[in-house]
């Protein structure tokens, strides 16, 4: 019937009424539902899900499924609908979670902090290697998002300089690391960086998870406080890439926690820019769940954190990130006022002459040019697909894909804007120029393990064949795309 793990506590008293009106507002067949939960349970390793017509049937008459079908639900609703759609709004119940590790109202001290990311990379790297890649995480957004961020902020007591770090459990010995084993380590976060731009997330997601539980290994060990200061800044910088890939592969919950974690080791290290730039990418996540309104707030708190301390680079993403928020909200002198304020402070990028960290090296005129263009382009679809903000979009997109097409360290990139470049042309109704760039989009789809890629291309398509279903380009293209993308890219 449902398959092992797919079942739950069967209550035979009721329907689930909340969980019937997201199925029937979603215009999902319950087969469809079903393969799409199986698709996901998939992509987290989860491989002992195999849900069925009748399974679904059963959660709609009030069956309880097991976890993680109901933050497997959660996630698949809040990308239908464009928003988050909490467990508890479809009529299902989370499973309890250890205030240890769920949640992001968490103490903003160092010990806590070593001893929080230690708990959650070595929980990821136990559940992956059993298969199952899915915790009992969920995500927050609202208040209970940027309220606890915003202490980000708040300063803490100053450490005497002569102390080592504090020791949270008490080790049995001592490492001290010398100056080339931190630029060793530090180097490797640059090589992870590297590989996630050129492959995706999937690749080396593990990989990075065990180099971040290595290092909180490293500052559970007396260290003195320069050097714990740069283990908490590569401890952040591996934790924000993490949560970068977790994202890329669709994992959002598990994505949120390292955004969190990050920050947190950010506080301790003293950076408050690397800090701006691990709130870009939750901010950057919040956009794609639909809140633009908590992307803003956070981008805000971004700007004010660093606002004496990042570099034009940085504030230039910080501006393209905000009109991104305000383009999502709909609020169009708003978009392009950041929009100018983005150019004007990536142009001031090559004058000052100092050096800048490797996080901030992927914003590139591409990246800049792409960021721009996105906005444009989603002013254009919250306006109704207005073809005022499709005509700005389109010369900004087509410089984006020109200069990443010479890029073979983005590919990811690359491709994605194939695919913001393929959606301008269906909002000018130009379908056969669309099915052009989607198919470029497809075959560099196929060399980078990215769910993202693969899930914006699926929808480009999607929307082509609703709007453009006659259209024999569109047919092609879409057989072809069934054929040659595989249903998900297995996140490791």
């Amino acid at each position: 019937m449902g398959g092992s793990g797919a079942g739950g506590t069967d209550t035979g008293k009721r329907p689930n009424g909340q969980l019937n009106s997201w199925f029937l507002r979603s215009g999902w067949s319950k087969g469809e539902l079903a393969r799409q939960v199986n698709r996901r349970a998939r992509q987290m390793g989860a491989h002992h899900i195999s849900t069925d017509t009748s399974r679904v049937r059963r959660w709609l008459d009030g069956e309880q499924p097991r976890e993680p079908i109901p933050r497997i639900l959660s996630e698949l609703f809040s990308e239908r609908f464009g928003a988050a759609v909490a467990v508890e709004e479809l009529g299902l119940r989370s499973a309890h979670r250890s205030p240890s590790v769920s949640g992001v109202d968490l103490p903003w001290a160092g010990p806590q902090t070593v001893a929080l990311i230690s708990e959650f990379s070595r929980s990821d790297l136990m559940l992956a290697r059993r298969g199952f890649l899915g915790t009992s995480l969920g995500l927050a957004a609202g208040p209970a998002l940027v309220e606890p961020m915003q202490r980000w902020l708040v300063p803490t007591p100053a450490a005497d300089p002569g102390e080592p770090a504090p020791d949270p459990v008490a080790p049995s010995r001592a490492t001290r690391l010398s100056g080339p084993e931190l630029d060793l380590l530090e180097s490797t976060t640059a090589c992870f960086r590297l590989w996630d731009a050129q492959c995706g997330g999937g690749l080396r997601r593990k990989a990075v998870v065990g180099q971040l539980h290595e290092v909180t290994e490293l500052l559970q060990e007396p260290q003195p406080q320069a050097t714990s200061r740069r283990l908490f800044r590569c401890a952040a910088e591996l934790a924000e890439l993490a949560g970068w890939m977790s994202y890329d592969m669709g994992l959002h919950p598990n994505a949120q926690k390292y955004f969190v974690l990050a920050l947190h080791a950010a506080k301790e290290a003293g950076d408050k820019p690397l800090g701006s730039y691990i709130l870009s990418s939750m901010s950057r996540q919040m956009i794609h769940l639909g809140r633009p309104d908590d992307a803003l707030e956070l981008i805000h708190l971004a700007q004010y954190g660093s606002r004496d301390s990042a570099t034009p680079r940085t504030q230039a993403m910080l501006y393209a990130m905000e009109a991104r928020a305000y383009a999502n909200m709909g609020q169009p002198s708003k978009t392009k006022r950041a929009v100018r304020m983005a150019e004007d402070s990536f142009s001031d990028a090559g004058l000052d002459g100092g050096p800048e960290p490797d996080w901030i090296r992927f914003f590139s005129e591409a990246e800049l040019n792409g960021e721009n263009a996105h906005s444009y382009r989603d002013l254009a679809y919250v306006a109704g697909r207005s073809p005022t903000y499709a005509s700005l979009a389109e010369p900004v997109m087509r410089r984006a894909v020109e200069l990443f097409a010479k890029d073979d360290d983005h590919q990811r990139s690359y491709a994605l804007n194939l695919i913001g470049m393929a959606t301008v042309h269906l909002l000018n109704r130009e379908p056969e120029q669309a099915t052009a760039l989607a198919e470029k989009a497809l075959d560099v789809a196929r060399s980078v393990r990215s769910e993202r890629v693969n899930t914006r291309l699926r929808k480009t398509l999607d929307t082509a064949a609703r709007d453009f279903g006659d259209v024999a380009e569109v047919v092609d293209l879409t057989e072809v795309l069934a054929k040659k993308l595989p249903e998900s890219a297995e996140a490791v």
